[in-house]
C-alpha cells in the first residue's frame, strides 16, 4: 500500500456512516491517550509499535503523525518500531523499514 492516507479524514467519513460507534471509539481513544501515569506522546509511541507489530499500515498513518504532533522524534518512533521488531519479528521489520520510515521522511522526521 504505502500510499499517503489522511486517516482524520477517512475517520470523519466513517463517523458519517456510523456516528454512535465513532463516537464512542473516540471517548475511548480520548480517554486513553490523555496524560496518566504514561503521557500522551509515550501512548502514542505504544500505539506505533503496536500497530507496526499488527501491520496495520492505516493505523500507522494516524499514530505516527499524532506521536510527531506530541513531540516525539524520529529516533523515539524507530525504538518503538524495535520494540515491535522484537515481539513480531520479520513482519514488524518490513513494517518499519518500509510504511513508518515513508510517514517519517514524508513528515520530515
Amino acid at each position: 500500500m504505502t500510499e499517503k492516507i489522511d486517516m482524520d479524514e477517512k475517520l470523519k467519513i466513517m463517523a458519517g456512516q456510523l456516528p454512535e460507534v465513532m463516537a464512542a471509539l473516540s471517548g475511548l481513544h480520548s480517554e486513553v491517550v490523555k496524560d496518566g501515569a504514561l503521557s500522551a506522546r509515550t501512548k502514542e509511541l505504544m500505539m506505533v509499535g503496536i500497530a507496526v507489530a499488527l501491520r496495520c499500515e492505516y493505523c500507522l498513518w494516524k499514530h505516527v503523525p499524532e506521536a510527531v504532533k506530541l513531540g516525539a522524534n524520529r529516533e523515539e518512533i524507530l525504538e518503538a518500531v524495535s520494540t515491535a521488531i522484537v515481539m513480531a519479528g520479520g513482519p514488524a521489520v518490513a513494517y518499519g523499514s518500509i510504511v513508518v520510515l515513508k510517514i517519517l521522511d514524508e513528515l520530515g522526521i
